[in-house]
């Protein structure tokens, strides 16, 4: 079974250019391109759930289901005006009661998210665990898409200039780096994006993954 849920967003990055990552140029640089798909990843603490027999119970014998978000893998259709993501993944679970057959269902989140902290959208899906009677263990693939647009976030001409500039020896700014400037740099963390999921956490299942 595969569950799949959608994101739009009016985001993408761009930094155009013909050169290869880590190709020497004519100046004696090095070139380096920027994709224009989003980084993909699962935050920190959202990558396992655990439910309990009991709402108040947190001790390892109160344990029912323990399942892990594996195999996050992105697929990137980087052509026309829209940049599509799409992001799968497998959760694989294990439950203590193996008496008959279950099916646990568990909420997930995909978010894009901008400048590495501001979340600019997300969604909430679902991925339907089954067990076999007798089978401690259960699996299933999960899908999300993000869709961004290029034109949203396309870095200004000058900045890209600024970035994409050859730089000799001798220059007054060839050993300055473009980053350092304030307004370069804040451009293109505005030009930053991530497309991340995990699984949609409470706040004590949150606290149960910092503290254990």
């Amino acid at each position: 079974m595969k569950a799949s849920i959608l994101v739009s967003a009016a985001l993408a990055l761009v930094l155009g250019g013909c050169a290869r990552t880590g190709e020497i140029d004519a100046s004696g640089g090095i070139t380096a391109v920027r994709s224009a798909c989003p980084v993909v990843g699962v935050p920190a603490g959202t990558g396992d759930v655990t439910l309990f027999t009991s709402a108040n119970a947190r001790d390892a014998g109160a344990i029912d289901v323990v399942a892990n978000m594996t195999n996050v893998r992105s697929t990137c259709a980087d052509v026309g005006d829209d940049i599509v993501t799409t992001v799968t993944f497998q959760v694989d679970a294990r439950r203590t009661a193996t008496d008959g057959a279950r099916d646990v269902t568990l909420p997930y989140f995909i978010t894009v998210v901008r400048g590495g902290s501001n979340v600019v959208a997300k969604r909430i899906g679902r991925v339907n665990v089954h067990f076999d009677a007798g089978q401690p263990r259960g699996s299933v693939a999960g899908q999300a898409t993000t869709t961004v647009s290029r034109a949203a976030a396309t870095l200004p001409q000058d900045v890209r200039d600024k970035l994409t500039r050859r730089r000799k020896a001798g220059d007054e700014d060839a050993a300055v780096d473009p980053l350092t400037q304030p307004e370069v740099r804040a451009a293109v963390l505005r030009s930053s994006f991530e497309a991340l999921v995990g699984f949609q956490l409470t706040d004590d299942q949150l606290r149960y993954n910092a503290t254990r």
